[in-house]
């Protein structure tokens, strides 16, 4: 009889990978066998990666980040007794300035390791092309350290030389400790999506501070600061629980651990912000919050 997953087409790879996951964090074997049987035919397991991973590294750290250093101005400046004026002015220089170098930052490090990944495996190409007997030897040496004997190792290389490129990636992976290079990385697209993420995150904390002042130029009524800042907390504090809990997708973790880590780890920062406003605040002097 047919095995539960299985044949269903319509089932979304994404959903797939989730039961997986579920299963594995419940030691569910039962269903980590079907869903694994519900993949039969399709060449490949699509992980992490496949399923929107790639760019999580780039959406949560850009994220955080900009969430993180936008309020730690928030905060700094509530615990220095400053004004929503400067806030507004400090935290979108910030937002902007960071931004950029977050952006631009993840770009020139992506670049970096897809061309030094590239260059190890055109060298791997080379060698093996000109001298495919001291390529060999190495992988027999390397699956000798793993526990094979040389027999089953010297088999599992000429079997893996009917593949060159297969050999090469593999080789990679033994020697090099580098996974092959992935022809759909693009550098350019990790920059653009931390970016906008750092953006998209990091405007929260000034939301507050951006109605306020808009309602202020229309009544002409100054709203209370610290309501502010205490309003800015909960959404902020709400924000960095959300970017845990959507982390924990691409992760064996519950939501709420994941989520909770991440405003511990926030609430950390933005607390450390505070403590230094109020000691510098009080060093040079207050300025009174208009």
């Amino acid at each position: 009889p047919e095995t539960p997953f299985v044949g269903k087409a319509r089932m979304d790879d994404s959903l797939k990978q989730s039961k997986a996951r579920d299963a594995y964090a419940g030691g569910d074997t039962e269903t980590s066998r079907m869903v694994h049987d519900s993949m039969r035919g399709t060449a490949k397991e699509h992980h992490l990666a496949d399923s929107g991973g790639g760019y999580l590294k780039s959406i949560i750290f850009g994220g955080m980040d900009g969430v993180i250093t936008t309020f730690a101005v928030v905060a700094g400046a509530a615990g220095g007794n400053l004004g929503s004026e400067i806030i507004l002015i400090m935290g979108f220089s910030n937002l902007i300035a960071d931004g950029l170098s977050m952006g631009l930052g993840d770009f020139i490090s992506s670049k970096a390791e897809d061309d030094f990944v590239a260059a190890e495996h055109a060298r791997e190409t080379w060698e093996f092309e000109n001298y495919p007997e001291g390529e060999k030897a190495e992988m027999i040496e390397l699956y000798e350290e793993k526990g094979y004997t040389k027999e089953d190792a010297a088999l599992l290389v000429e079997i893996l030389t009917r593949n060159k490129e297969t050999f090469i990636n593999t080789m990679m992976v033994e020697e090099l400790g580098m996974l092959p290079p992935d022809p759909e990385s693009s550098p350019a697209k990790h920059g653009v999506v931390t970016f906008l993420s750092f953006l998209a995150n990091g405007i929260i904390p000034l939301l507050t501070f951006v109605v306020a002042s808009i309602v202020t130029s229309i009544t002409g009524e100054n709203i209370d600061f610290y309501f502010l800042f205490g309003l800015t907390c909960a959404l902020t504090a709400a924000n960095m629980f959300g970017l845990g809990a959507i982390s924990s997708i691409f992760t064996i973790d519950p939501w709420w651990k994941a989520g909770s880590f991440t405003l511990l780890n926030g609430a950390l920062a933005a607390g450390a912000s505070y403590f230094m406003g109020w000691v510098v605040g009080r060093i040079v002097g207050n300025v009174p919050i208009g």
